[in-house]
This record gives structure tokens, C-alpha cells and sequence, in this order.
């Protein structure tokens, strides 16, 4: 039994760590010989040991050299096996770290992390909010998952890319989905809406199998298929196509002298939305009342969220109720 598990062990292991193994106990041996032929020249076993390591690596600062025929034997036997020996430890540790970029680079290493943000899909958008992420919480760790790229190309750090389906569990393991502290699925623009909204749908449940508390942001692209996304465990919904329509058509209106889409754009990458409760103090109290409180805090008040309705700059006599939850804006 005991034979069987040291052979399993021993396969197990790593031929790096093999390897590194046979020169801790190769270099001890030789400095103990050493020692033992030339204990006026190597006083000490570690002596002995320094000048087999130093000479078996071709090194060979010489501070200690042996004078006899037999120490210079085994100094000649020690560079022909010590010497290759080490260089071979020395060249597979450096194709053990090649192999393992070449397959970080390709998406084939699993994470270890924790507390880390998931983007399914990686494009143009992504890119620019993983670029936001990294400028605002330079700390946040980042996994991407897509499976169309053969290599991740992005080298900003700390990003880990994994090459897989999302809605596969082993690829969510991967990027240790149970530990992560949000989701974000990203549109297929290389699909109908029908279609990418579907695999969206479909990632949704996967993650939401493996993780019932992580907040979940799934992007959609059509209106008929923001239910299911919902039913399928989404815990917020970016309509996108909603947002930008809206927005083109306040670029288009001639009636307006503005420019929303620069306007927005400033405001959401210099200021951050926040929900604050309504404190107790200001309820009763009217819009115009309970503002200045939180502009002397740091924050802009932007309105007032009721249940499921948006209250946005509300008229200035609109009382104030318990449950209302106040919309702010603050710097980031």
C-alpha cells in the first residue's frame, strides 16, 4: 500500500519539482564527499556543499578548489553530471514558465482569486470598461470569459482571460464563479438580437446555478426577451438598444442646443451613481427641504426613486415619504 502510494505520488508530482528535488539531495552529496577527501581545504560540509552547487552550475567563482587527484576527480565528475544536471533543471523551469504564459495567453488557465469581477464576452465596449474599472479601482481583479478569441490581446493588468462558454459550468469553476463579486454579459454583435439575447439568457441561468447571491448585469437587446432575462435570474438589465435610440433621438432634435451624448458621457466617467435611504429627519419633508442636507455631504441630489417609479427633479413641493430612497451623484 505504502509502495502504491509513493509511485502515485511520484507521478503526480511535477518534473520541476522532481528535478529540483534530485539537485537538493545531489549537491549535500557531493559536498559531503568533498569534505571528507579535502577537510583542510573545505573545513565545513556547507563548504562543501557552496562549491558543488557553484562549480555544478559552471559558475565557479573559485574560492574553494580542491588539490588533490581524487577531489579533483570527483570536482570533474560533479561538472559532467551536476553541471547538466542544473542546466537542465534551469532550461524546464524556464519552458514551465513559457508553457504557462502561452497558455494564460490563450485562455486555458484556470483562476485563483476572489472578490473579482466576470465579463462574459470581450469587444470594443468591454474593453472600454474594463479600461474604467482599472483607472477607478486599480485593485479590482478582473476575469473576461469568451470563446471566439484565440488569445486575449489586452495586457493591461490584472486581467485573467479564460477561452470558454459561459453557460459551461467547468468554464464558471474556472474563473471561480462562487468567489466572484459580479457578473457582467456583454451583447454578441456578431449575432442577431434574437441570438445573443438568447445565449444571454442562457449564461444567466448557468451563473445563476452556481452562484444564487451574485448580482448578475445582462445586457439585452430586445424588449420581448427583458421578462425572461429577468425570470432567468438577471439582477439588472442594460437595454442598450433603449438607451442609445433615446439618445439619438436627443442628438436629432432640433428644437434642443445640446450635445447629451458628450454630456452624459462626462457625467457617468467623473461621477458615480449612489442610493442613499431617505433618513428619517426628512420625512414629511418637502424635495426642496431635504436636498441641501445632502449637498453639505458631498452629494447631488438627482431625484427620488418610489417603490418601482423614478421620480427625476421632482416639483419642489413634493413631500417626501418613509421608504423613499434618494438618487445622488457623487464625485468619483
Amino acid at each position: 500500500m505504502n509502495d502504491r502510494f509513493l509511485k502515485l505520488l511520484y507521478h503526480r508530482v511535477p518534473n520541476i519539482l522532481k528535478l529540483l528535488l534530485l539537485v537538493l539531495i545531489t549537491m549535500p552529496i557531493f559536498g559531503f564527499l568533498i569534505n571528507l577527501m579535502e577537510p583542510d581545504r573545505f573545513p565545513t560540509v556547507f563548504d562543501g556543499i557552496w562549491w558543488a552547487l557553484i562549480t555544478g552550475s559552471t559558475v565557479g567563482y573559485g574560492d574553494f578548489i580542491p588539490e588533490t587527484i581524487p577531489g579533483r576527480l570527483l570536482a570533474a565528475f560533479l561538472v559532467l553530471s551536476g553541471g547538466g544536471l542544473i542546466a537542465f533543471y534551469i532550461a524546464s523551469l524556464s519552458t514551465t514558465v513559457s508553457k504557462r504564459e502561452k497558455k494564460s495567453q490563450e485562455g486555458k488557465l484556470a483562476f485563483h482569486g476572489n472578490n473579482h469581477y466576470i465579463f462574459v464576452g470581450f469587444n470594443e465596449r468591454t474593453r472600454r470598461l474594463v479600461d474604467l474599472i482599472i483607472r477607478h479601482y486599480s485593485n479590482k481583479k478582473i476575469v473576461i470569459i469568451d470563446r471566439s478569441l484565440d488569445n486575449l490581446s489586452y495586457t493591461k493588468l490584472p486581467v485573467h482571460y479564460i477561452k470558454g462558454n459561459a453557460t459551461e459550468d467547468d468554464i464558471l469553476h474556472m474563473a471561480k464563479i462562487k468567489d466572484a463579486a459580479c457578473v457582467f454579459i456583454a451583447a454578441d454583435n456578431q449575432k442577431t438580437d434574437y441570438e445573443s439575447d438568447t445565449q444571454a439568457i442562457l449564461t444567466t441561468i448557468a451563473i445563476r446555478g452556481n452562484n444564487q447571491d451574485i448580482p448578475i448585469v445582462s445586457e439585452i437587446l430586445s424588449e420581448k426577451q427583458i421578462d425572461n432575462a429577468g425570470r432567468a435570474g438577471a439582477t439588472t438589465i442594460i437595454r442598450s438598444n433603449d438607451f442609445m435610440s433615446s439618445l439619438f433621438f436627443h442628438e436629432l432634435d432640433p428644437e434642443v442646443q445640446a450635445t447629451p451624448f458628450e454630456d452624459i458621457y462626462h457625467l457617468l466617467t467623473q461621477q458615480k451613481f449612489i442610493h442613499l435611504p431617505l433618513p428619517d429627519s426628512l420625512i414629511g419633508k418637502t424635495y426642496s427641504e431635504a436636498v441641501p442636507p445632502f449637498l453639505e455631504k458631498g452629494y447631488m441630489v438627482i431625484g427620488i426613486l418610489r417603490g418601482k417609479d423614478y421620480m427625476l427633479h421632482p416639483k419642489i413641493a413634493c413631500v417626501l415619504k418613509e421608504k423613499d430612497i434618494v438618487i445622488c451623484m457623487v464625485h468619483r
